[in-house]
């Protein structure tokens, strides 16, 4: 069982929708109000239900200050460009010992706290949110408590796995966990391209690869042995596998995810800088 206080989401967009997801799930307990906002009345009209007030932008001008309103944590959830403008929306209406917490690449903590008074955090979800498998990477900001960071922990435990890290790290996280659910899919699309030249159908090899990488993901979880050790449990001395992967290792995939997360890293501090 999980015990939350009272929580606001500005921006119930699809992360913010799964996190939301979450905070209904069975076992998980929100002492007080659930309140989410969205542009339209059509996108709030499908997350209210029992539990969660669901407001709407287009009908509603003050439906941000009212779902704040009595709100101990508060998600921003929109754009990355609108944070700052958000926060001097609402920081009239928030409560003095209300938590913010962003989802938005790029946007410091201080930037943050040049806005709204209290305790600000970074949050760094992954779109496996969305199946509650989620690697959160969390970063508090110069007036956050241990307390503070402990009730954000357990928001985003509602949806996977947190990492608490200093902010310094977090454009990193970013690169890794952040991106990372496109980096396998980017594997699961070639590899599935490569399985119809060998003559498959789109539909098999879809499932050959897909089922493949599922069961491959299980096993490394439910081992507890490294990727090194199941890979070469997997390579026999002059089989099939090892021809393959010799020539997956002469392709120099060390240096290629280096300058990968390097180009993530480098893109994201541009966003930080502005």
């Amino acid at each position: 069982m999980t015990t939350l206080p009272s929580i606001a989401i500005i921006g119930a967009g699809s992360m913010g929708g799964a996190i939301l997801g979450g905070l209904v799930a069975p076992g998980v307990t929100v002492e007080g109000s659930i309140r989410v906002t969205n542009r339209t009345e059509a996108k709030a009209a499908l997350v209210r239900h029992e539990g969660v007030e669901s407001f709407a932008l287009e009908t509603d001008a003050d439906a941000n200050l009212r779902a704040v309103t009595g709100a101990r944590v508060v998600l921003i959830g929109v754009k990355p460009a609108m944070v700052a403008e958000t926060l001097a929306a609402i920081a009239p209406a928030l409560e003095p010992d209300a938590i913010v917490v962003s989802v938005a690449a790029g946007v410091t903590t201080a930037t943050m706290e040049a806005v709204v008074p209290g305790s600000v955090l970074r949050a760094m979800p992954n779109t496996p949110a969305l199946v509650g498998r989620a690697v959160t990477g969390l970063s508090a900001g110069s007036r956050s408590t241990a307390e503070e960071m402990e009730i954000v922990s357990r928001v985003f435990g509602t949806v996977g796995t947190v990492v608490e890290v200093p902010e310094s790290q977090i454009d990193a996280l970013s690169t890794v966990s952040g991106s990372g659910p496109a980096y396998v899919f980017l594997f699961v699309e070639e590899f599935s391209r490569a399985a119809v030249g060998l003559g498959f159908t789109p539909e098999q090899a879809s499932l050959l690869v897909s089922e493949t990488f599922l069961g491959a993901m299980q096993l490394l979880a439910a081992s507890g042995q490294s990727p090194e050790e199941l890979r070469r449990q997997v390579t026999s001395p002059k089989g099939t596998t090892e021809r393959a992967i010799a020539v997956l290792q002469d392709a120099d995939l060390e240096a290629l995810f280096a300058r990968a997360t390097a180009a993530a890293l480098a893109r994201a501090k541009e966003l930080a800088a502005g």
